[in-house]
């Protein structure tokens, strides 16, 4: 099936609306407050600062809790690099809308403060 980026962000934004609107009270109220970006791939930027050029998800800013430096920080967001989730599902839409759900979950756990470690013992890995 050929997609181009408009369809991959519509599907995505409808897949992270319905999780938005699953997840406990609490946790969608951190959830409603944090933008989510969608992006086809990570920019050179990102990957100069040595990640995967084939990245499916990010989470950039401050963690909930967590107190501003004063340095000029990026706010707190998830960026969901679309045309790697499409890839990485060899271009099947229902393994694409799952694997938005689940690194959009991973990424905000680590808005939440979560680690690599706690994420995986969460299944949101």
């Amino acid at each position: 099936m050929a997609v181009d980026f408009k369809q991959l962000r519509a599907l995505a934004q409808s897949e992270v609306r319905v999780t938005i609107a699953h997840l406990p009270a609490r946790l969608r109220r951190h959830a409603e407050r944090l933008p989510v970006t969608y992006e086809p791939r990570p920019n050179s930027a990102i990957v100069s600062d040595g990640f995967d050029p084939d990245l499916l998800g990010l989470f950039v800013g401050i963690p909930f809790g967590e107190e501003e430096s004063g340095a000029i920080d990026v706010p707190a967001q998830i960026i969901l690099f679309l045309e790697s989730l499409w890839e990485f599902a060899e271009e099947d839409e229902e393994v694409f809308r799952d694997e938005v759900v689940t690194t959009y979950l991973h990424e905000l756990g680590h808005y939440l403060g979560l680690d690599e470690i706690d994420i995986e013992e969460r299944g949101l890995d």
